[in-house]
Parts: C-alpha cells; sequence; structure tokens
C-alpha cells in the first residue's frame, strides 16, 4: 500500500529536500506551496502540488477536504520577520491552523512531525564548562522565533493524543541554503565576521541528516515527543569558516572579531533600515542573540535511542559538499 504524505514548506531550504527523499522512498508526495512559492527545486513530475493557505483555519478545511493523508510533516514558517508579531502569526498560528484543520476532518493520521528549532532552548547552560543542553531543561528562548517555535509545541502537548513529533535541528546546513551561504560569499570576498570575545561553542546538522531525522520520526517517532538533532559534535566559532575558506581555495582574508557592543548597533540598524524599507535582513535583533549566544552544545542521545538517528554527515564533508553545489550551481 502506498503511503500518501504532506509535506508544507515544500519550496524551502529543508522541505524541498523532504520532499525528494519521499519520492526516493516511494511515498505518493504532495508539496505544500503558496502561489508565490518558488518551484525551482521542485521539478520532479510525480510531485503532487497543492495550495495552503495557513492563515486561515477555514480555507484549510477546504484546501485539505477532499484528501487524505498518512503522514504530514511541517516545515513551514518562517526564520526571519520584518515584525516580530509576524513570527507568533505564521509560525504558531500557521501550525494551529493546520493541526486544527486536521483535527475538524478527522483525518487518521499515522505520525505528524513539526520542524521546531533547538531556538527554542535560549542562552541556557553557558557557564564553564559549557555542558548539552537537555530535554529535561526548560526552555527560555531569547528570540521572537524562538518563542514562536515554543509556543506552537506547547499547544501541539495541549492537543494530545494528536500522534506528533518534534525535531528541534540546531543549525542547518548544506546546498541550498542561504543564510550561512552568506559566510561564504563574505569569505570568499576576503572578509570573515566574528562577534564576542568569550568561547562560543557551535553545532551543525546537515540537511540530509534532519531528512533522515523525520522519516525515522515518521517510522518510529514516539507520539508527544522532542528530539534534539546535530551531528553529535561540537564545534569553536572559527571552524566553519575555516572549512569554508579551505574549500575556496584559501583565499587571502581580513578576520574581524568585534565586541558584542559592535554587533548590537549593527543589528539595531538593520531592523530599523529593514522596516523602513520593507525589505526583511538577516541583520536583525533575533541574530544579535543568535550570535551572542555562547553554548550550542545539545543532547541528541534521545535521537539515537529511540529514533535509530546516526548522523552520517560531519562538518567537515558537509561543508565540502555544500561549497561544491554553490560553485556548480553559480552561486559562488
Amino acid at each position: 500500500m502506498i503511503m500518501k504524505i504532506l509535506i508544507t514548506g515544500a519550496s524551502g531550504f529543508i522541505g524541498s529536500f523532504i520532499v525528494e527523499e519521499a519520492l526516493r522512498r516511494g511515498f505518493d508526495t504532495w508539496a505544500a506551496v503558496r502561489k508565490s512559492s518558488s518551484r525551482q527545486f521542485l521539478t520532479d513530475g510525480r510531485i503532487h502540488f497543492i495550495e495552503l493557505n495557513l492563515s486561515s483555519e477555514e480555507q484549510l478545511r477546504q484546501q485539505l477536504g477532499t484528501h487524505h493523508f498518512d503522514y504530514v510533516v511541517h516545515a513551514a514558517g518562517v526564520t526571519k520577520c520584518l515584525h516580530k508579531e509576524d513570527f507568533h502569526r505564521i509560525n504558531t498560528e500557521g501550525t494551529k491552523n493546520l493541526v486544527n484543520a486536521l483535527l475538524a476532518l478527522q483525518m487518521p493520521l499515522r505520525r505528524f512531525v513539526y520542524i521546531s528549532s533547538l531556538s527554542i532552548m535560549g542562552a541556557i547552560r553557558e557557564q564553564q564548562p559549557y555542558t548539552e543542553i537537555l530535554e529535561s531543561d526548560q526552555p527560555r528562548p531569547n528570540t521572537a522565533y524562538g518563542r514562536s517555535k515554543l509556543e506552537a509545541e506547547h499547544w501541539l502537548e495541549s492537543k494530545k493524543p494528536f500522534p506528533y513529533v518534534v525535531l528541534r535541528p540546531t543549525g542547518v546546513y548544506g546546498p541550498r541554503e542561504r543564510d550561512y551561504f552568506m559566510m561564504a560569499k563574505s569569505i570568499k570576498a576576503h572578509t570573515d565576521f566574528a562577534v564576542g570575545f568569550r568561547r562560543q561553542d557551535i553545532t551543525f546538522v546537515y540537511v540530509a541528516d534532519v531528512v533522515q531525522a523525520v522519516f525515522l520520526a515518521l517510522e518510529k517517532g514516539q507520539a508527544g515527543r522532542c528530539y534534539f538533532l546535530s551531528d553529535g559534535e561540537v564545534y569553536q566559532s572559527s571552524t566553519f569558516s575555516n572549512l569554508i575558506r579551505r574549500e575556496l581555495g584559501n583565499p587571502w582574508w581580513l578576520r574581524i572579531t568585534a565586541p558584542l557592543w559592535v554587533l548590537r548597533i549593527v543589528t539595531f540598524c538593520g531592523e530599523y533600515i529593514g522596516r523602513l524599507t520593507g525589505r526583511v535582513t538577516a541583520l536583525n535583533n533575533d541574530k544579535y542573540y543568535i550570535m551572542r549566544q555562547r553554548n550550542w552544545r545539545c543532547d541528541i542521545t534521545p535521537a539515537r535511542r529511540e529514533l535509530g538517528y546516526e548522523p552520517q554527515v560531519q562538518l567537515e564533508e558537509g561543508v565540502r559538499r555544500s561549497i561544491q553545489w554553490y560553485k556548480e550551481n553559480g552561486w559562488l
């Protein structure tokens, strides 16, 4: 029997790779998109497209009403917004609307996988020595993005026994990703920028390993559980840029490390200018708190134990694949 899967945020970085893996596994694959969504990475003729308005539960009922899905992967959301209330509207309310519509339609889902974020935890466990963030730790999100994701998680918890599973990846990178790509672009232009003089422990997860975890969660995830995802290693703040530089052929560079107060001024101005121009910028208030955070360690033992998750791509190989893709596709 062929299983039918719906993937929201299908045109996005992570979502497009989930679509590809669903097709590879033989799922009847439905990609939820908006009219304005780019379909650049959704060209396989086997993909079924469905337009969903996550801002309206009523419209979602109408749009989903004639369908029956076995699985839903909710990867839609925003990481940057002009106004912080937009995070809540899109990430939190959008999740509520989708789940309420599925419940109203009495769709007998096997699993609903929600892509959340390590950012829900905020700046905890930063005292020396830095230690891994555990699932038992109390979340203290310090960004509007993190708060919106946590609110969605709490709401899902209130809907038990709805068969949801939450994945909380750390920084996701890989081909097609645009934020870390800006670092590669900067290094190619001979500048590397870092902030803060206190040690920073960083974690990463390659996009293919996030996709691996999604399908493990569909198969083995315990309803109501939340799992952190990383590649299982911890890096220093300079490691990523060093690897990028090497893959770019070691161009000469100026490595600038600025105090946090400089970043505070830059992101404050960036957010103000963004609101004036109506253009979303990566240099916003959330970015300040993300770059200020010194500890991004997380415990992936539960994902390993319960899902059978085992990271396949470590940072060195992941950066090599990413830079190669950027070059081959004319991004660099």
